[in-house]
């Protein structure tokens, strides 16, 4: 049955979803003026959805009324494969700008796309970049739009919960935002960093309360850091 599911993915699964995804492309860079409408916001989630629907991969959430459509938050979440950003853009119902590596910019299509939906490229190490992308956020991150970090930077290589890094607390202080902690299960065991086939697994994303870090003061940022972390942890399967 593996076998047969690793042939349907290479042969069905996988060129569907390529075609889904120029047509998501296509349709954001040309509805462009209409970045954060319900309605392209809707189009994009059903690409999202599409990639466990053609993989037939079980999805449940939970924790959906912890938050307010109308309401901006920072949200963050643990990165374990691919699918975690299907998974997010797919159920997370608010609208959303990905704060993501700027090297996704060069993929055809995907990155002119990405661009045309109004998310933020973020250039790792560049301290002028960093700024600007801060004022990118600041000028979007408003009246019910939020934004999404994975603060690990990159997918976890085993599974497990990395460090994480200031920048999702930071960009939280600096615009007076809530934060929520989102915990994703089963998404590595889909597809980890090293495999480029789909194993047939439930997934489960927890969203949790919202965290009020306005009074925050500066020597208690690292341990706030450390605070988010286990609330995603806390919010995984075990």
């Amino acid at each position: 049955m593996k076998v047969l599911y690793i042939i349907y993915q290479y042969l069905i699964a996988f060129p569907l979803f390529v075609l889904m995804t120029l047509f998501c492309a296509i349709s954001t860079i040309i509805c462009q003026h209409w970045r954060n409408s319900w309605w392209l916001h809707g189009i994009q989630a059903f690409w999202s959805k599409s990639f466990f629907y053609l993989l037939f991969l079980p999805v449940r959430v939970t924790g959906l009324e912890n938050i307010d459509s109308h309401t901006s938050y920072v949200f963050v979440a643990n990165h374990q494969s691919i699918a975690d950003v299907f998974l997010i853009y797919g159920w997370l119902p608010v609208i959303f700008k990905w704060l993501m590596k700027a090297e996704i910019r060069k993929i055809p299509f995907v990155g002119t796309a990405c661009k045309a939906a109004g998310h933020i490229f973020v250039k790792r190490g560049n301290t002028a970049a960093a700024v600007q992308s801060m004022r990118e956020a600041e000028q979007v991150l408003h009246d019910g739009v939020c934004t999404v970090i994975f603060p690990e930077g990159t997918r976890s290589a085993d599974g497990q919960v990395g460090r994480f890094k200031r920048g999702a607390l930071q960009i939280a202080l600096d615009l007076k935002l809530p934060i929520v902690p989102i915990s994703l299960s089963g998404c590595y065991e889909v597809m980890n960093k090293r495999e480029f086939y789909a194993h047939h697994h439930p997934v489960h994303m927890h969203v949790g309360k919202p965290i009020d870090i306005s009074t925050l003061a500066e020597e208690d940022v690292q341990q706030a850091i450390e605070d988010l972390r286990q609330a995603v942890i806390n919010g995984l399967d075990k």
